[in-house]
């Protein structure tokens, strides 16, 4: 069967989608982004939501062999802002009408964090009259503080699952019992059970990762109902054990932005009413990533609000673009991106996953 005939049925296989994460030349590449562009626009809108990302620490306690704020990398200057630095990132997102936050830190488990994290939760439904959605990327937590976070108001999670392929995961994550397949995906349970909207992603274009690999992520997607999907191409951190063992047999460029886009255009046809976000990864390799995102079936843009003083501090992977931008600078060119592939900027609503509504409905 042609790629055309795959993308005209209504339900698709698993040897489908193989067959559309195998596509290798651009006329089946131009009708497979035209048809999540087409999905998209059905199901979610032609509408872009943005989140309005601080990066409040990279402390982390954790030592994935693959990010640059990894415990053990000592060439970093750790940083935590404190309750008045977080309080002025919100409030510019909420004086530009953004509609959502996201929090996203490295991971820590005390009660110090714990207790910080449920404050600021607090703090931000109060300065925003409870008008700012909140979503939260702060790592493997306990049910119980998941529960309290969520009872003091945050209600998305993100927690990238990396890869499904259990061997890879093993691969990029030191066998210490601190980074575990299982406990990932009972911390993804534990975020369904709560209530929260749930999102996870992989990256993608790892050495030794097969293209049926990458299909297994997205059924594990639909497996474990996930409401928004945050995935990316993998980008070379120098100061990490995979950055130095990948350095020389890492696909090409062009390859892992190509595998990226396909990710997203595959997902959302498969998935449709799902969140999908345009990821800054995306970037990092193609100054027109996150555009061609868009195109290729993505509906959310998390533009970093991190404090200027902070910005270059917070880096998992080598060269993340923007970081000498202001954030007005940022916002508007994240604009003109976004206007330039004729989709609306929805300002001022949280920008739930359709799915999400409709699975709870």
């Amino acid at each position: 069967m042609n790629i055309k005939d795959i993308l005209e049925k209504n339900e698709l296989t698993k040897e489908d989608l193989v067959a559309l994460m195998k596509i290798d030349n651009p006329t089946d590449l131009d009708l497979l982004f035209k048809k999540a562009y087409e999905v998209k626009a059905k199901y979610v809108g032609k509408k872009v939501f943005y989140r309005g990302l601080i990066e409040v620490s990279n402390v982390c306690i954790k030592n994935c062999r693959y990010c640059g704020i990894r415990r053990d990398n000592h060439k970093v200057e750790r940083f935590s802002m404190n309750k008045d630095e977080i309080m002025q990132a919100v409030k510019w997102i909420y004086d530009n009408n953004y509609g959502s936050i996201a929090l996203q830190s490295g991971e820590r488990q005390d009660s110090e964090f714990v207790d910080f994290i449920e404050n600021i939760i607090k703090e931000i439904k109060k300065l925003s009259n409870g008008k700012l959605g909140i979503t939260l990327s702060l790592g493997e937590q306990s049910y119980e503080t998941y529960k309290r976070w969520f009872d003091a108001g945050a209600h998305r999670y993100l927690l990238r699952i990396e890869s499904t392929n259990e061997n890879i995961f093993k691969h990029i994550h030191p066998q210490d019992k601190k980074h575990e397949f299982q406990v990932r995906k009972r911390c993804l349970e534990f975020l369904r059970d709560i209530g929260y909207q749930v999102g996870t992603g992989v990256m993608i274009g790892m050495p030794n990762q097969t293209e049926e690999d990458l299909v297994n992520d997205i059924l594990f997607y639909k497996d474990m109902k996930i409401d928004m999907i945050g995935m990316g191409p993998y980008i070379l951190h120098k100061d990490t054990p995979l950055g130095q063992e990948w350095e020389d047999i890492v696909p090409t460029t062009e390859k892992r932005v190509e595998l990226g886009l396909k990710m997203i255009a595959i997902t959302r046809i498969f998935l449709k009413d799902v969140n999908i976000a345009a990821t800054t990864a995306l970037q990092g390799l193609d100054p027109l990533g996150r555009e061609k995102g868009l195109l290729a079936g993505a509906n959310i843009l998390m533009p970093t609000a991190t404090l200027q003083d902070y910005k270059g501090k917070y880096l998992l992977y080598d060269n993340k673009p923007g970081i000498d931008d202001s954030v007005e600078r940022a916002k508007a060119l994240l604009d003109e991106k976004v206007k330039s592939v004729g989709d609306e900027i929805v300002y001022g609503e949280w920008g739930d996953s359709p799915y999400f509504k409709r699975k709870n409905s």
